[in-house]
């Protein structure tokens, strides 16, 4: 169990580490590897993304092992990632970085933050009290695939 760490700012150098937690993460869920290789251009974080978004790292011994970022969209704030390392999930990390996205979002004088969360990730954040005000569809290799948009009030 991690009894020590710190959420600090994700800088451009991050970006390839940042990217390997996404991919990690997402991986965990057990999602087919052909879906996995149409994602991965979707998951991959640049120096760009960084740069124009906000984006804060959980670090443990230096190392960082989950992030967020927020991504602001007109007059909507969107917690656009969430990624925590797979052997550090269920430790309470993924509920820190929410606890310290919805503060910056206040800072930045936000009520509301918008999710558009994996469909494994629903019941987490309902418990983080969102809940669903929509969902976006797509398609994955001729799968329907249905993502909740949520929201939390501030």
């Amino acid at each position: 169990m991690i009894t020590s760490f710190d959420i600090i700012r994700g800088l451009p150098e991050h970006a390839s580490i940042l990217t390997d937690i996404t991919i990690k993460a997402k991986r965990h869920w057990g999602y087919p590897e052909k879906w996995m290789q149409q994602w991965i251009p979707l998951m991959t974080i640049s120096v760009e993304y960084i740069l124009e978004n906000e984006v804060w790292m959980v670090v443990v011994d230096n190392k960082p092992i989950g992030y967020y970022s927020l991504k602001q969209d007109v007059n909507e704030l969107w917690l656009d990632n969430l990624w925590v390392l797979p052997e550090y999930m269920g430790q309470g990390i993924g509920k820190q970085l929410c606890h310290h996205a919805f503060e910056r979002s206040r800072m930045r004088g936000m009520s509301i933050l918008k999710i558009e969360a994996d469909p494994n990730a629903q019941s987490f954040y309902e418990k983080m009290g969102a809940h669903k005000v929509d969902e976006h569809q797509s398609e994955v290799d001729g799968q329907l695939r249905i993502l909740p948009v949520m929201e939390i009030e501030l």
